[in-house]
């Protein structure tokens, strides 16, 4: 971090003094993170960038009660969640789309691009097909452990859970992908 560059709490509790550039800063940093975030619960781009330009506007008139004490990062993903669990309940009826793949498999380098590429939707498809035999309460810290790189604690205060509960959940979130990658390696296999 450059000398001069403030951190997210320096430029949150700026904004509660009024500096609006300060709130711009901010809408920098958390845009593409929250879009990110956003495609784990909704599948349309327009809803997503909605739902994201809603958390921005919502952290903007609530500033006030944001503690720079505290870090930033939990506070506007709190934030966040309530309004993508909202907007999944208002659009239940799209499919979700489940989780950037490249983020959380790394791929071997091949010789021949046609079969990486034949790898590469495997593994998607599995993924895609295991996550969702993974529980939604399971789900959600995954993607915020793995995905957004959150510490168990900034989890914790943004399900509103113990964070003994986010470890927990993580690892049989962990264990039922697993299991239902599995299953599904074992029904693709040849026999």
């Amino acid at each position: 971090m450059a000398p001069t560059e403030r951190t997210d709490e320096e430029l949150a509790a700026a904004v509660q003094q009024g500096d609006k550039e300060a709130f711009g800063t901010l809408v920098e940093r958390y845009e593409g993170k929250l879009l990110r975030y956003g495609r784990k619960f909704l599948s349309t781009r327009e809803d997503i960038q909605d739902l994201v330009q809603d958390v921005f506007i919502s952290s903007y008139r609530n500033i006030k009660s944001f503690d720079p004490k505290q870090r930033f990062s939990p506070w506007i993903y709190r934030i966040a969640h309530n309004a993508f669990v909202n907007g999944l309940r208002s659009k239940i009826r799209n499919p979700l789309s489940l989780i950037d793949f490249d983020a959380l498999v790394s791929h071997p380098i091949y010789e021949d691009p046609a079969e990486k590429e034949r790898e590469l939707a495997d593994i998607k498809k599995m993924l895609d097909e295991g996550l969702e035999h993974v529980a939604q309460k399971h789900k959600e810290p995954l993607i915020l452990y793995y995905l957004e790189e959150l510490s168990y604690k900034e989890i914790a205060d943004i399900l509103r859970i113990p964070v003994s509960t986010v470890g927990v959940r993580i690892r049989r979130g962990k264990e039922e992908l697993k299991a239902a990658c599995d299953e599904i390696e074992m029904k693709q296999s040849p026999k």
